[in-house]
């Protein structure tokens, strides 16, 4: 990849600066106290994920909720601030993140290029997000935008907030249909992290323009 052409990197976080395995593993017990809930919730993520951007996100969200679990909207909203964006933060602090991704967000940053995340869900749960908050330009979630990803509308926020065209940024993540496809699609470049099936047996992601095993392997194509 031709380094002068890239401004800046923008990360995803689960699944993209820690083994998202890690993190259910740890969760499991939390997830099936709340098991009912975690399946009507995941429900309304996955229409979140193709709903064109919203004017109140949030609202709309405990209202799909509420009407899955019978439950006031007021309720349902409760319900994902306690379990979800609140109930969730103590396990990001015993997550360990993937080797060398502190070191490489400084070491971009160190080149002169600006760095941003991009998550769908609150970065703040993250807390510092593995020691790398520090080194970031921007930091957002795509329910702020009102749209998750894959919304072209979202990465179009994150170019504009970071003041570059999307083909000056490139886009790292895990997931094909959100990150890559997503980003790819809002005109931007995509890095894709081995995840998955897909890791055991290297299989590249086609639509990526460059698929990676690890962060020092990341590191040397951008900055080369």
């Amino acid at each position: 990849m031709n380094g002068a052409q890239i401004k800046a990197v923008a990360f995803d976080i689960d699944g993209t600066m820690y083994p998202d395995l890690n993190l259910y593993i740890k969760i499991a017990p939390y997830f099936f106290k709340n098991l009912n809930f975690f399946i009507q919730y995941n429900k309304v993520r996955k229409i979140l994920h193709r709903t064109a951007p919203l004017p109140d996100f949030f609202e709309y969200q405990g209202r799909l909720l509420g009407e899955y679990m019978q439950l006031p909207t007021s309720e349902a909203r409760r319900l994902i601030d306690e379990k979800v964006y609140h109930g969730l933060c103590c396990y990001f602090d015993v997550v360990k993140p993937y080797p060398h991704v502190q070191e490489t967000f400084r070491k971009f940053k160190e080149a002169g290029l600006k760095v941003a995340i991009l998550s769908d869900f609150p970065p703040h749960q993250k807390g510092n997000i593995f020691g790398c908050a520090e080194y970031c330009d921007v930091i957002m979630g795509s329910e702020e935008c009102g749209a998750l990803k894959p919304s072209s509308y979202t990465f179009g926020t994150l170019a504009q907030r970071l003041g570059l065209k999307p083909e000056e940024i490139l886009y790292v993540g895990n997931s094909i249909p959100s990150d890559v496809q997503g980003a790819k699609g809002a005109g931007m470049k995509t890095a894709y992290i081995f995840s998955g099936w897909r890791r055991l047996i290297g299989k590249k992601a086609k639509d990526a323009d460059f698929s990676f095993r690890n962060y020092r392997q990341l590191q040397k194509i951008v900055l080369k």
